[in-house]
């Protein structure tokens, strides 16, 4: 059963109460164009539960964030994307828009403009990558 906060975005969108673009859907997740693309795809893979970004995830939302990163692949294979010019990562607190966990899904990257590559530019303060976010699950244990 998915957990939910009011006034969430993203939550609105999982329960159906807000309109979105969805391009895949399973019990765990939902992935949606985003709103605001940075390149000619730009998707946002999201946990159907509340959580509110990556450096709240706890060791046992582990399996869910195996899942979530999982999904890039199935996600590009779907969509045709290369996933040698894709990039993925998380916006890091206090540099994110949306207090809800998603995932950037960015293709290709050779098309993002300057202010997008800023944005979206890896393992920076504001942006990490899922290895990053994995690795902070080992320092947890």
């Amino acid at each position: 059963m998915a957990t939910f906060q009011d006034g969430c975005i993203f939550c609105k969108i999982v329960k159906g109460e807000s309109p979105s673009e969805s391009i895949y859907e399973d019990d765990d997740l939902i992935c949606i164009k985003d709103i605001n693309p940075a390149s000619d795809h730009h998707y946002l893979i999201i946990p159907k539960n509340h959580i509110a970004n990556a450096k709240e995830l706890k060791l046992e939302d582990e399996p869910l964030f195996d899942k979530i990163v999982d999904t890039v692949e199935v996600v590009a294979a779907q969509q045709g994307l290369d996933l040698g010019s894709t990039r993925t990562g998380f916006h890091w607190p206090p540099f994110n828009t949306v207090n809800h966990l998603h995932l950037h899904v960015i293709y290709p990257v050779e098309n993002m403009n300057f202010l997008k590559r800023q944005m979206f530019r890896p393992n920076s303060l504001w942006f990490v990558s899922t290895d990053y976010v994995k690795s902070r699950f080992n320092v947890a244990s």
